[in-house]
C-alpha cells in the first residue's frame, strides 16, 4: 500500500541526478569549448533538476513525520540544506535563463552561471548525504 510518506523518498532522486548531470554537462561543454550540446542539454537538465526539486522539497515539508533526539537533529540539518538547494537551484536557473535570454553565454556571465549551479550542486549533495544519513543510521522509513 502506498501511503503519503514515500512520497518524499520517490520524488527527492530525481533532483538529485538531474541537477548533478546539469553540472556535469555545463562543465564538460566549459571543458570541450565547441560543444554547444552539452551546454543546451545541461540547461535543460537545470530547469527540470529546479522544478524537481520544488516538489522533493514540497513533499519533504508536507508528507514526512516530526523526529526527536538525534534523528531530529539530523533532520533539521537536512532541512536546512534542502533549503538552501532550493534557493540556490531557483537563483542559478532563472540567472542561467536571462543569460540564455539575453544571449551571454559567450561572455563571462557563463562562469557565473556555472558558479551558481557548482553551488547548487555542492548543496544539493550535502542534503543528500544527510537525508540518506537519516535512512540509513537512525532507520527513518524503514
Amino acid at each position: 500500500m502506498l501511503s503519503s510518506s514515500h512520497f518524499h523518498p520517490m520524488l527527492v532522486h530525481f533532483p538529485i541526478a538531474i541537477i548533478t548531470i546539469g553540472f556535469l554537462f555545463d562543465l564538460l561543454a566549459l571543458v570541450l569549448k565547441k560543444e554547444t550540446c552539452l551546454s543546451k542539454a545541461g540547461y535543460w537538465l537545470e530547469i527540470i533538476g529546479m522544478a524537481g526539486a520544488v516538489f522533493a522539497f514540497g513533499s519533504g515539508y508536507f508528507f514526512t513525520s516530526t523526529m526527536e533526539g538525534e534523528a531530529g537533529i539530523m533532520r533539521d540539518k537536512h532541512e536546512f540544506f534542502a533549503t538552501a538547494t532550493l534557493i540556490s537551484i531557483i537563483i542559478a536557473t532563472i540567472f542561467r535563463i536571462v543569460v540564455v535570454y539575453l544571449n551571454k553565454e559567450t561572455t563571462p556571465m557563463k562562469y557565473l552561471s556555472l558558479g551558481l549551479l557548482f553551488l547548487s550542486f555542492v548543496f544539493v549533495s550535502i542534503t543528500g548525504y544527510l537525508g540518506g544519513t537519516l535512512v540509513i543510521d537512525y532507520m527513518i522509513g524503514l
